[in-house]
């Protein structure tokens, strides 16, 4: 593994992360399709912001119980015993993260259905009408807790054992769910508890779409606190979940400044940030979920003598290149179209044009932190195939201290916007960090091409941000005043030209880089499986 080419290594992340790349793709489109669903029947209400934040804190249960534990603590261990010759243990293993798992996440789930009357007023400081209905929201959407947490410890099995086709489409099952839902049960109710519901149901199918592929599995419910596999995932989580409860007070405390500045912020700012997920679940989530286990594996040969270094580092640069050439074009496409790309998706039904207005202004501040949050995470994801947990939980915890240093002073005078400028401040400093943290414990990354591909990256997307707003100044001269049809035209035309120009420039460029996004493409008409290839054949 260790004597394989930069070149090569750089080929397999990129058919590594072909497989996860579709599901996202298919997950965000779908995860957009929801939110235009939502949009269009029940607008950018206070009942909307209700639901935000009463969803909100199952998905934050889930990621400090279970996910934040995947790519921390569950695929490095697992991956140990992912071979051939050690799936019994492998097996065994598993069966003990299940069973206290679903132990753990039930105690939780009857936890909130008691309590919920109570951590209502944390979450948010709505209207008393309001304030119940956000608990009603809170007691169904719980139930999702269970079911996430069961699909989060099957992904970290299929992650380690290199089979990324169904974790890659369980988001899209769950976005899936939720416009069907909506769009059957939505007109006729009008009531945002068919949502809750539809989160449950959502996460149920997130575990039944993994299920065949672990149908070699041995599971049994097994309980042994002794395990030694049990404490290598506690010794490593035990940093990221003290990181992910500060993380968790954050968020709620995010939710209810964000409350306090109109009943209608909570719900801007959710359709302002779905658009931002979908680049990073597109680019920077795939390709981090494609290297780790690969870097998992080149930090256990290192520590063994097996491999240099330099093979650890190249395989991170190579990830931090394909997001920075892929991210940096979308940070400029977003901030040119913001607005008719929020009318296009959004602007029907209930949601009007002055929500419209107010989603556009968030999402251009969200902006500013886009590409520092797509960096962040394959850096974070190389100090856990390190076993390296602390670094990156105390780098959260100060994170949080960066977001209150700028939204508490800002909150009265800028309102939301402070607290996205805020956001945007504790994603830079947190990636700063990191990569200073990076080369300080693990070796430089100068020499592996990293500025050279944001520079060509960036002049690039200069050139074709010029080409989107020539087009929309265009369009919007020919086709004075609101309406889907501009809209529609703007992002179509803008984005085929923009596309050609981003292109035809990186090839005049030589970005290296352009081969590995055209190596996904022909992976794809293959259609071959990197999650099923035999590991003799990894990096």
């Amino acid at each position: 593994m260790g004597c394989m080419s930069a070149s090569s290594q750089e080929q397999q992340i990129a058919r590594s992360a072909t497989i996860v790349s579709i599901g996202n793709v298919l997950s965000r489109v779908m995860g957009l399709a929801r939110e235009s669903v939502i949009a269009g029947i029940f607008g950018a209400s206070g009942s909307v912001s209700a639901y935000t934040a009463a969803s909100q804190l199952p998905f934050t249960l889930y990621e400090m119980l279970i996910g934040g534990m995947v790519s921390s603590a569950l695929v490095p261990t697992f991956s140990e015993h992912a071979g051939p010759e050690q799936r019994q243990e492998l097996w065994r293993t598993a069966s003990l993260v299940f069973t206290l798992g679903a132990l753990a996440l039930g105690s939780i789930i009857l936890l909130m259905e008691v309590a919920a009357p109570w951590v209502t007023p944390a979450l948010v400081r709505f209207d008393p009408p309001l304030q119940a209905e956000t608990t009603r929201l809170l007691r169904i959407a719980s139930w999702s807790v269970l079911f996430l947490g069961l699909s989060g410890i099957a992904t970290a099995l299929c992650q380690a054992l290199q089979r990324f086709a169904a974790p890659a489409f369980t988001t899209v099952a769950f976005n899936a769910t939720m416009v069907v839902v909506a769009l059957v049960f939505g007109p006729r109710w009008q009531d945002v508890r068919i949502l809750a519901a539809a989160m449950v149901l959502g996460a149920a199918l997130q575990v039944v779409l993994q299920i065949p592929a672990l149908r070699d599995m041995r599971l049994r419910p097994m309980i042994d606190l002794r395990h030694p596999a049990l404490r290598q995932i506690l010794r490593l989580y035990a940093p990221v979940v003290l990181s992910l409860i500060v993380a968790a007070f954050g968020v709620v405390l995010d939710s209810n400044l964000a409350s306090r500045t109109g009943e209608s912020s909570i719900s801007w700012m959710r359709y302002a940030t779905r658009l931002i997920q979908f680049p990073l679940g597109l680019v920077s989530a795939a390709i981090a979920t494609a290297i780790l286990p690969s870097l998992s594996r080149q930090a256990a040969d290192e520590a063994a003598g097996l491999a240099p270094r330099e093979g650890f580092c190249a395989t991170l640069a190579g990830g931090l290149r394909l997001v920075l050439v892929l991210t940096v074009p979308a940070v400029i496409a977003l901030l040119v179209l913001a607005r008719p790309v929020v009318a296009l998706l959004f602007q029907h039904g209930s949601f009007t044009e002055a929500d419209t207005l107010q989603t556009a202004l968030a999402l251009r501040y969200y902006l500013l932190g886009l590409t520092f949050a797509a960096v962040d995470q394959p850096l974070v994801f190389a100090f856990y195939a390190r076993k390296d947990t602390w670094r990156p939980a105390l780098v959260g915890i100060l994170g949080v201290g960066l977001y209150l240093a700028v939204a508490l002073p800002t909150l009265q005078s800028m309102g939301m916007v402070g607290l996205i400028l805020a956001n945007g401040a504790q994603l830079a400093g947190h990636s700063a960090i990191m990569v200073w943290l990076f080369q300080r414990r693990v070796g430089p990354l100068r020499g592996y091409g990293i500025g050279r591909a944001l520079g060509q990256g960036l002049v690039a997307s200069l050139a074709m941000g010029g080409v989107l707003y020539g087009v929309r100044w265009g369009v919007e001269a020919l086709l004075p005043g609101a309406g889907l049809v501009r809209s529609a035209a703007v992002v179509a035309i803008g984005g085929c030209l923009g596309l050609a120009v981003y292109l035809g420039l990186c090839v005049v460029l030589r970005v290296r880089e352009l081969r590995l996004a055209r190596s996904l493409v022909d992976h794809i008409l293959r259609r071959q499986d990197p999650g099923m290839r035999s590991r003799s054949t990894g990096p």
